[in-house]
C-alpha cells in the first residue's frame, strides 16, 4: 500500500483494475469501501447532509452483503480481503 495524493492505493486492486476485472467481488468490495470512506469524511464536515447520509447507509449495507457472500462461499478469500482493506470483522 502506498499513498498518492493523500489517498491510499492498494497494489492488488491496481493490478486487477488494469486487467479490467471490475466485475469481481473483490473489486466491488474495494469500490464500496472507498465510497464509504469518502462519504464518511464528507459527513464529518457536513453534518446535516441527509442525502449523503442515506447514500452512506445504502453503500454500507451493500458492502456488508457482498462481504457476507464472499465469506459464505470462501472463508480464506474473505479473510484475505478483509486484511488487505483494513476492514474490521465483527
Amino acid at each position: 500500500m502506498k499513498k498518492k495524493g493523500g489517498r491510499k492505493i492498494f497494489r492488488f486492486m491496481v493490478k486487477e483494475e488494469k486487467q479490467e476485472n471490475r466485475g469481481s467481488v473483490e473489486f466491488q468490495v474495494f469500490s464500496f469501501t472507498n465510497k464509504i470512506r469518502r462519504l464518511a469524511s464528507h459527513l464529518e464536515l457536513h453534518k446535516k447532509d441527509f442525502s449523503s447520509e442515506r447514500g452512506l447507509r445504502r453503500s454500507f449495507w451493500e458492502n456488508v452483503n457482498v462481504c457476507w457472500l464472499i465469506g459464505y462461499e470462501n472463508r480464506v478469500r474473505y479473510k484475505k480481503l478483509i486484511s488487505q482493506l483494513d476492514i474490521r470483522e465483527k
